[in-house]
C-alpha cells in the first residue's frame, strides 16, 4: 500500500546509506532487537528510524480516556448486563477499543503469561534461533518485524506467533519455557472472547449467539511481543501504525504503557490498568457489521525502559483454509443501509493485507463495494 501524505512515517535516505544490505545484515543474526540491545548499543541503527511529520493532524496526544467495563456479574443480573452491552455498543462504535476488568482471567494466570514471554525473549539465543522464520504460515515462528523487508522503517521489537485454534499445536513443539502458561492462557481467552461476542452480538441487536454461530471465535492466533529498552526512541516506533485484520483482539499489555490509538484525530494513551484487558475492533468486525464497529488505526511508541511485554490474542483463522464468506450482516443492512463490503474469506482478506503490508492504514477500502 502507498503511503498516506499524511503517515506518521516515511523512509529516510543518505547517500552512503544501503538499506537492503543493513537489512539483510541485521536479519541473518537471527538475535532481533534484543541483540543490539544485549551489545550495549547506543545509536540504533538506520533501518528503525521513522520520519515523524510534525505537521500531521496525528501529531498531538490527548488526555482522553479510553473506556472501561467493568464485567462482574454479568451473567447473573440482566440490569448490569444491560449497562455492560450498553457500553460495548457505545465503545464499539465510537472509539474501537475498550478495556474490560473483572473478565474471568485470573491475575496470576496474566502475570504468568507475561513472565512466561520475558522467559522465551531472555533464554538463550540457540535455542531460539531454531524457531527463528520469514515464513508467517508455519504454525510456529520466531523473528523480529514480519514485515521487515516491506515496511518503510523497522519496529523495535521481537515477536513470537503462534496459531492456537481451531487446530491446536503439540504441546511439545511449543517452547518448553512458557509452554503449559500458553495452553492454559489461550483457553481462558477462548471462554473470555465467546462472552465478548455475546455481548457484542447483543449490542447489534442481534440473538446473544449470532457471533458465534457466525465462527467469529473459532480461530486464535496469538503474538507475543518483546519490546527493549531503546537508546533512541524518539527515532523509532514499538509498532507503526496499523488496524487488525481479524475480528477481535485481547491484548494483554504490561505496566509501562505505550499503545496509543487515534480518536477525533489525535493519539491517545491507552493506559496500563492493573488485571485489565484491552479490547479492540478488527477490520472483519467492521467489515461484518457494515461500519456500525470501528477498527481504529492504532501503534506502539518507544519507551527508553523496558522490555515491554504484550499478548495480542487475534480471533482469527488467518491464512488457515476455509471457504466460509464474510459480508455485511443481512439484519444490519437495508434499502437506506446497504452493503457497504463485498464478501470476502477470512484467509483472502489476511493475505491481501500481508501482500500489502501492515503499515499505514486500513486495509478495508479495497474491499468496498
Amino acid at each position: 500500500m502507498e503511503i498516506s501524505k499524511t503517515s506518521e512515517i516515511s523512509v529516510t535516505t543518505k547517500p552512503d546509506y544501503d538499506r537492503a544490505s543493513e537489512l539483510k545484515a541485521f536479519d541473518e543474526t537471527k538475535d532481533g532487537v534484543k541483540g543490539l540491545v544485549d551489545a550495549s548499543i547506543t545509536n540504533i541503527p538506520h533501518i528503525f528510524h521513522h520520519e515523524f511529520h510534525k505537521d500531521s493532524p496525528l501529531s498531538s496526544t490527548t488526555k482522553l480516556v479510553v473506556p472501561s467495563v467493568d464485567l462482574v456479574d454479568i451473567h447473573q443480573d440482566p440490569l448490569k448486563r444491560k449497562i455492560v452491552v450498553e457500553k460495548i455498543k457505545e465503545a464499539s462504535e465510537t472509539w474501537g477499543f475498550f478495556q474490560v476488568v473483572n473478565h474471568g482471567i485470573q491475575v496470576s494466570v496474566l502475570d504468568e503469561m507475561k513472565n512466561g514471554v520475558i522467559r522465551f525473549f531472555e533464554q538463550d539465543s540457540e535455542v531460539k534461533r531454531q524457531l527463528y522464520s520469514r515464513d508467517a504460515t508455519k504454525p510456529l515462528v520466531y523473528n523480529s518485524n514480519i514485515d521487515l523487508f516491506s515496511s518503510p522503517a523497522a519496529s523495535w521489537r521481537d515477536t513470537f506467533h503462534c496459531f492456537l485454534a481451531p487446530h491446536s499445536p503439540k504441546p511439545e513443539d511449543l517452547p518448553s519455557v512458557c509452554r503449559d502458561i500458553m495452553l492454559e492462557y489461550s483457553k481462558e481467552v477462548m471462554k473470555l472472547g465467546s462472552v465478548l461476542f455475546e455481548l457484542l452480538s447483543e449490542a447489534l441487536g442481534l440473538d446473544r449467539s449470532y457471533l458465534n454461530d457466525m465462527r467469529c471465535n473459532e480461530g486464535l492466533a496469538a503474538v507475543y511481543h518483546y519490546y527493549p529498552s531503546c537508546p533512541q526512541p524518539e527515532l523509532t516506533l514499538g509498532a507503526i501504525k496499523h488496524t487488525d485484520n481479524d475480528f477481535l483482539t485481547v491484548l494483554l499489555q504490561d505496566h509501562i504503557g505505550g499503545l496509543q490509538l487515534v480518536h477525533e484525530n489525535s493519539w491517545v494513551d491507552v493506559s496500563p490498568i492493573p488485571g485489565a484487558l484491552v479490547i479492540s475492533i478488527g477490520d472483519l468486525l467492521q467489515l461484518i457489521t457494515n461500519d456500525r464497529f470501528k477498527s481504529v488505526e492504532h501503534r506502539v511508541v518507544a519507551n527508553y525502559v523496558g522490555p515491554r511485554i504484550s499478548i495480542a490474542s487475534l480471533f482469527s483463522t488467518s491464512l488457515q483454509p476455509s471457504t466460509r464468506l464474510y459480508g455485511p450482516i443481512k439484519e444490519l443492512v437495508s434499502e437506506d443501509n446497504p452493503p457497504k463490503y463485498r464478501e470476502t474469506t477470512v484467509r483472502d482478506y489476511v493475505e491481501f493485507c500481508m501482500t500489502r503490508g501492515s503499515y499505514g492504514t486500513s486495509h478495508l477500502p479495497y474491499f468496498k463495494i
